[in-house]
């Protein structure tokens, strides 16, 4: 099988690279083509566009920063459809709202392309450690011949259900991400004002009830004060606009997930649109001219963690 991966940053870097070196024959794009040096060494091609990946791939996968973008990567003059035979596969690894995924995949339904979603969770190192988790929407049976790929690229693999539904639980772990976040900065700040030594204040909330993955992992890059997870307050906002819609869909009200989408508006406001989300927390931190800070702490997730 022949593979294609369009969009090389901080997420699909990585996990194009666990592609290529599981032994899979890969074609590569990027709007910058400095970043697929690493994967051009690794033994990938490289393609001058979406069109080139697709005419040289069975199946081009794609990690992407907005539907916007996504759409223009799949039918745009010099894109996947135009390029890709009958038969082939489109699968789509960029968090998209529901509707999206189901819109591109009926523009590719008449050309003979199949469509997956696999949206991943899990942080931008577990992409470089290949254990990511990827959820995957879209027919069992392609589900199924694409799975050696997909187990290159992660861990836990998860199939949702049908074209769409990846979507929903994707959007919905992120939600929980950034409520997380936000709770994660407030209880940081009571043991500093509280007069507790951050370092051991981290490892108590990690060992307690109070614990969770963001804790365990974002945390450590506000006590280090680099805040780098390689994900934007954009990404954020975007993610945290698709569960709003949701909550309205399917009538639930999100009094948490509303109250989090306007915490990050005001960190957007302040730090711009291309800082990391976790900076959210240095909304806090401003406001009682207190910073969150501990010794020993990485400035990137898998440097070293506590």
């Amino acid at each position: 099988m022949r593979y294609g991966y369009i969009g090389l940053g901080h997420l699909g870097g990585h996990l194009a690279a666990s592609l290529i070196k599981a032994g899979h024959a890969v074609t590569v794009h990027d709007i910058d083509p400095s970043v697929a040096e690493r994967h051009i060494a690794l033994g990938a091609r490289w393609a001058r566009s979406a069109k080139e990946v697709a005419e040289a791939s069975d199946a081009v996968f794609t990690c992407l920063p907005s539907p916007a973008v996504s759409r223009k990567v799949l039918v745009g003059p010099q894109g996947i459809l135009e390029g890709m035979q009958p038969g082939g596969t489109w699968i789509e690894m960029s968090t998209l709202g529901r509707d999206d995924i189901m819109t591109l995949a009926a523009l590719a339904a008449p050309r003979g392309i199949s469509v997956l979603e696999c949206p991943v969770t899990g942080g931008v190192h577990r992409a470089a450690s290949g254990d990511i988790t990827l959820l995957v929407g879209g027919e069992k049976t392609l589900f199924d011949q694409h799975r050696p790929a997909l187990q290159a690229m992660g861990g836990e693999i998860f199939h949702m259900g049908p074209l769409g539904s990846a979507s929903v639980i994707k959007v919905i772990t992120n939600m929980l991400a950034f409520i997380h976040l936000v709770a994660a900065g407030e209880a940081l700040m009571l043991a500093k004002r509280g007069g507790l030594d951050l370092a051991q204040a981290f490892h108590a909330i990690k060992a307690s009830s109070g614990n969770s993955f963001v804790h365990e992992t974002e945390s450590q890059l506000i006590l280090n004060g680099s805040y780098d997870i390689g994900f934007t307050m954009d990404l954020a906002l975007k993610d945290l606009g698709f569960a709003m819609r949701f909550g309205e869909e399917f009538r639930v009200p999100l009094a948490l997930a509303g109250l989090t989408n306007q915490i990050f508006k005001q960190a957007q406001q302040s730090y711009g649109g291309e800082a990391w989300s976790t900076q959210v927390v240095k909304l806090l931190e401003d406001q009682l001219q207190t910073h969150l800070r501990a010794p020993g702490f990485p400035a990137r997730l898998g440097e070293g963690m506590a």
